[in-house]
């Protein structure tokens, strides 16, 4: 069965640097991995109601559903995001976020996460693995709360648009990146 690959595109700049990184790595998958690319501004999620205690949670409106069945299709999930102030843009988050709702609403969306790998392609600009470790932090701890596998890290540094380009040392590993 052929890999099927959901990228998770977050950045605020449309075809910034990270989907240029993103689109370098996904050179390396197998010719029969299906991809499906989502960018998760456009359309929005709508904003998360935490129903934990209280109400319940219903069918997820259309645009969440949508995700909800493409990540459950998935066997890969990737996130491509910027670093935006120490941690995933908003819409990345806001996905995240969205988890809570699928697996109160769905008894098999937990489950059936344990069985796909996470990636995490993130660009930033110059900045520390200090500044670096909140973002890769959330997703890697997400899979794990999951009991997904979390399969690695792509860094880029980059800001200005074109300039990931100019990282060939990430190029290089973008190359290889999904083939281990």
């Amino acid at each position: 069965m052929p890999r099927q690959v959901l990228f998770l595109l977050s950045s605020a700049r449309p075809d910034g640097n990270t989907l240029t990184l993103a689109r370098a790595a996904a050179e390396s998958l197998p010719g029969d991995a299906i991809q499906d690319w989502r960018d998760l501004n456009d359309p929005a999620l709508p904003p998360f109601h935490d129903r934990r205690h209280g109400d319940r949670y219903g069918p997820p409106e259309p645009v969440a559903a949508g995700l909800m069945q493409a990540t459950l299709a998935a066997s890969d999930i990737v996130f491509a995001a910027p670093l935006y102030w120490y941690g995933l843009p908003a819409p990345a988050k806001l996905y995240l976020d969205h988890w809570s709702h699928w697996m109160r609403f769905d008894s098999g969306f937990k489950p059936a996460m344990a069985a796909k790998r996470i990636w995490l392609i993130l660009t930033h600009s110059g900045s520390t693995p200090e500044e670096i470790a909140p973002a890769v932090d959330c997703v890697r701890l997400s899979a794990r709360y999951m009991k997904a596998s979390y399969a690695g890290t792509l860094l880029g540094c980059a800001n200005a648009p074109g300039e990931i380009l100019a990282d060939a040392a990430a190029l290089t590993q973008a190359r290889r990146f999904f083939a281990a």
